[in-house]
């Protein structure tokens, strides 16, 4: 699903790519299954101008702006990244159909698990990419 999730479509679960850590069930929110770091904003996103001589530094203010970093219990590998207004539960940013994916995966008659997937130090471009069949001459 993303270089770091995927869905085991036997069990219905968000798994971690790295570790397999299990962040629950994937008719849900995999964030609910992750640690959550609540950033301060201004420990990203330096003021550029001096904040003792002015209100405004180009920086978000923490009392509008939070960043929240979701990290794999089982790892440590952040999984994702987002800015929520404080107190904003995480977003949900993927729903799946199972039923659907498993149907499109047994229509191919592949194991998802066995066809082409990569993950965090593979190449993705030998992959997904043709490498030319005559070389250009310039």
């Amino acid at each position: 699903m993303t270089e770091y999730l995927l869905i085991d479509l036997d069990t219905e679960r968000w798994l971690c790519r790295v570790c397999d850590n299990d962040f629950g069930d994937a008719n849900g929110n995999y964030k609910e299954g992750t640690l959550v770091y609540d950033r301060d904003p201004r420990e990203i996103h330096q003021p550029i101008i001096d904040p003792e001589k002015y209100e405004f530094t180009f920086s978000p203010d923490p009392a509008y702006c939070r960043i929240l970093e979701f990290y794999c219990p089982g790892c440590a590998t952040q999984i994702e990244t987002e800015y929520v207004p404080p107190g904003h539960p995480p977003t949900v940013d993927m729903l799946w159909d199972i039923a659907s994916l498993r149907a499109q995966w047994e229509q191919r008659a592949t194991d998802p698990m066995v066809a082409i997937t990569y993950g965090p130090g593979e190449d993705v471009q030998r992959h997904t990419h043709t490498p030319p069949q005559t070389p250009i001459s310039r």
